[in-house]
């Protein structure tokens, strides 16, 4: 049993959880009612690394996770660490190196001891890509290398993992059987199913999960179920195989809390706007409240170079219908590995899509920030606005540059600013606004 869910269930409260509950405005007692029913995490290892509490899942705060990583093509720790400045700068909540490429340990260590945010890995990549170097093919990968490298990645501070649990060779066959047009695009999902099929064997992340449970508790590192199968297009989404495997991360979601690892499940993907509260609902009924991040989900297919905007989309309406954690997409997606810029961009289109979905939940304090950001337009207050804006930076450079060096309002409307003419008309002063 992780450390949190120990000192809970004989009714301390960890710094973490007290931390978590004075940043979203809930009661210790309530928060920690939610973490022993598995209805909310904090990813936090025992590494004794400093990390920031995060609290993520049922009434609290929609949050966003930044993917960084070089691969292959591209290994340069300065340009990683430069991303993950980007993502902290921009307020993303955690952070998850995807390298797959490079001395992936030693760039996880740097990553590590820059960022205080939670932190996330998927293991198969190192394990695959390990596999590669050492005899060519990622199929030659072993069972107890697949549970070293989540050991090692444990031990060196990771706070939470993806890890394809669920794709079993039942959920292989539905997918065999569907005719997808795309068939697979998760990455680690392609090497379990390739690793699968090559030996015909049974995935080891579920065959011998209750081993990687024992790993995982061992180091207090959250577990996050993904989905190998999620669809990659319009077209495969909602069929019998990603739902296949969802039955599966349900049922490994409940075995991860009874033994005492905190867990959540990850989602699609790419889905049609229509079919996002269906998915939501059914993943978070399945799991028993488990705490559900979704990849976007993008709801087309038509826009590279601008899906940060399809996932901002389809993430603002998984969040509204429930879902607890956002992936950020970068305007990169479908085309070629980020940049930081590329970083910034993804991030502060998720949190525009989180922060709408905390507003349609209810979340505490998340409309007060919209209230106060209209009291600052009514009284042209431009430096309170800039200070508000989900992106400070963007906002000034746009208004110094554009600003009207003639007339309080903006060059939009210049005189004709109707804020101020209705307020000089009616004799409304900013601080007499109801409500404010």
């Amino acid at each position: 049993m992780t450390t949190i869910l120990r000192m809970l269930e004989v009714g301390e409260a960890p710094q973490a959880v007290t931390n978590v509950a004075q940043a979203e405005s809930v009661g210790v007692s309530e928060l920690a009612d939610r973490i022993m029913a598995g209805r909310v995490v904090i990813p936090a290892s025992s590494s004794g690394r400093q990390v920031r509490a995060t609290g993520i899942g049922e009434g609290l705060r929609t949050k966003v996770n930044a993917n960084i990583g070089a691969s292959s093509e591209f290994f340069s720790p300065a340009a990683e660490l430069e991303k993950l400045e980007a993502a902290v700068s921009a307020g993303a909540d955690t952070v998850m190196d995807l390298s797959s490429g490079g001395d992936i340990g030693q760039l996880r260590q740097q990553l590590l001891e820059a960022s205080s945010l939670p932190f996330g890995t998927v293991p198969i990549y190192e394990a695959a890509t390990l596999a590669r170097e050492n005899s060519g093919s990622v199929v030659s990968m072993t069972r107890d290398e697949l549970l070293r490298v989540v050991q090692n990645q444990a031990a060196a501070g990771v706070d939470f993992m993806t890890i394809h649990s669920g794709l079993t060779l039942s959920a292989l066959q539905y997918l065999q059987a569907e005719g997808r047009v795309m068939d697979v695009v998760s990455r680690g999902g392609a090497f379990m199913i390739a690793w699968m099929l090559h030996h015909d064997r049974e995935n080891p992340f579920y065959e011998d999960f209750d081993l990687l449970l024992e790993i995982l508790a061992r180091y207090d590192v959250t577990i996050s179920l993904g989905d190998g199968l999620r669809p990659g297009c319009l077209a495969d989404s909602s069929d019998r195989a990603q739902f296949a495997e969802l039955v599966t991360l349900g049922k490994l979601a409940r075995q991860a809390r009874e033994t005492g690892v905190q867990a959540m499940i990850e989602g699609p993907g790419h889905v049609p706007l229509g079919e996002i509260e269906a998915n939501v609902s059914m993943a978070k009924k399945l799991a028993e409240g488990a705490p559900f991040y979704v990849l976007g989900p993008l709801v087309t297919d038509i826009a590279p170079g601008y899906d940060h905007i399809t996932a901002a989309i389809g993430g603002a309406i998984a969040g509204a219908a429930g879902a607890d954690y956002l992936c950020y997409v970068t305007p990169s997606e479908h085309l070629g590995l980020p940049v930081a810029e590329d970083v910034r961009l993804g991030v502060v289109a998720s949190r525009i899509a989180a922060h709408a979905a905390d507003i349609a939940k209810g979340v505490a304090g998340a409309q007060e920030w919209d209230l106060q950001m209209a009291v600052a337009r009514k009284s042209l207050d431009w430096q309170k606005q800039i200070d508000l804006a989900i992106d400070p930076v963007v906002a000034g450079a746009i208004y110094r540059e554009r600003r009207s060096a003639s007339v309080p309002g903006c060059s939009m409307c210049g005189e004709l600013c109707a804020m101020k003419i209705v307020s000089d008309h009616l004799g409304i002063k900013a601080g007499e606004i109801s409500g404010c």
